[in-house]
């Protein structure tokens, strides 16, 4: 039995009985969805005509490759987990799933994912997949998370490369536009989870875990918020100013953009009202990934339909 068993079972936590949502939830389903969509647009976005039949075998294995990157975070951070508040519930604390039952079956999703998408998209695509599935596990989860505060800044490479992914698949390479799409989401990284960090600062400090406002303190935080945003805001924007996006989408995002550095400067200046608009912002960063490549999606079907293909 290994530590991570044993120190479930010491604590009295029964272990066993787990049911076939308790697995679905090792995936991470709202960050697999998040990964999945971006993955999609990518795709979509990409140059040329992709086989439907491929596209959607392309996104399955995206999705599973995305599963088994959170089941195997989850099964390394059970430890920090059973201690954090938003994370105690989750199936390898709780008792429901076994360390061990975690480990094999990300590693088994893990495996079938990349091979699905070597042999059906492209060995382009399924190495970039093998690499975020490395990167978030081996370099983000084992070593950044609980070493540096920079993890989030570093560590958010791994998050942002589903749309490199999927335009990898549709194309069979890729180019300064996927590499665009990576840099809205590796420029959001940082202020989305650092204005969850502000407000859950409790928690990171009781797990160990050196978030930025434990490090740095609230205030250097709040600053280094409003720097990514200003770095965020004209990224955002990068689709239409390369020519890629319309029109449309430049205004878009412009408004997007110009609302993020707008929260997140109350967060900075708002004294009265600090962790509230820490919440907001953090809402807000939500919509803006959301929103921003849901326009990109719509602007690229557009086109392609304006195009006749």
């Amino acid at each position: 039995m290994s530590d991570r068993e044993s120190r479930f079972n010491e604590a009295g936590v029964p272990i066993g009985g787990a049911t076939a949502g308790d697995f679905f939830a090792l995936l991470k389903p709202r960050v697999m969805a998040l990964a999945v969509f971006t993955a999609f647009v990518g795709l979509v976005a990409a140059p040329g005509v992709i086989n439907p039949a491929v596209a959607v075998t392309a996104i399955l294995a995206i999705a599973l490759g995305a599963g088994a990157a959170g089941a195997l975070n989850m099964w390394y951070d059970a430890d920090i987990d059973a201690v954090m508040s938003r994370t105690s519930g989750r199936p390898i604390p709780s008792g429901r799933v076994m360390p061990g039952e975690a480990l094999g079956f990300g590693l088994l999703l893990a495996m079938l994912s990349v091979m699905a998408l070597g042999m059906l998209a492209g060995w382009l695509a399924a190495s970039l997949l093998a690499f975020t599935i490395f990167f978030y596990i081996v370099v983000y989860t084992m070593w950044l998370k609980r070493s540096t505060p920079q993890n989030i800044v570093i560590g958010g490479a791994a998050g942002a490369l589903p749309p490199v992914i999927g335009w990898a698949a549709a194309a069979g390479s890729v180019g300064m536009e996927s590499f665009i799409l990576f840099l809205i989401i590796f420029l959001w990284t940082p202020p989305h989870f650092w204005a969850l960090a502000l407000f859950k600062a409790g928690d990171y400090g009781a797990a160990g875990i050196p978030m930025m406002p434990n490090v740095a303190g609230e205030a250097s935080t709040r600053k280094q918020i409003l720097a990514y945003s200003l770095l965020l805001a004209p990224v955002g924007v990068a689709p239409w100013l390369f020519g890629f996006a319309s029109g449309v989408y430049g205004l878009v995002s412009a408004a997007l953009g110009a609302g993020f550095v707008w929260y997140a400067w109350k967060a900075l200046a708002s004294a009265d009202a600090k962790m509230r608009n820490a919440k907001t912002l953090f809402a807000y960063s939500i919509i803006y990934l959301f929103a921003i490549f849901a326009v990109l999606l719509a602007d690229s079907i557009a086109q392609r339909a304006l195009a006749g293909g």
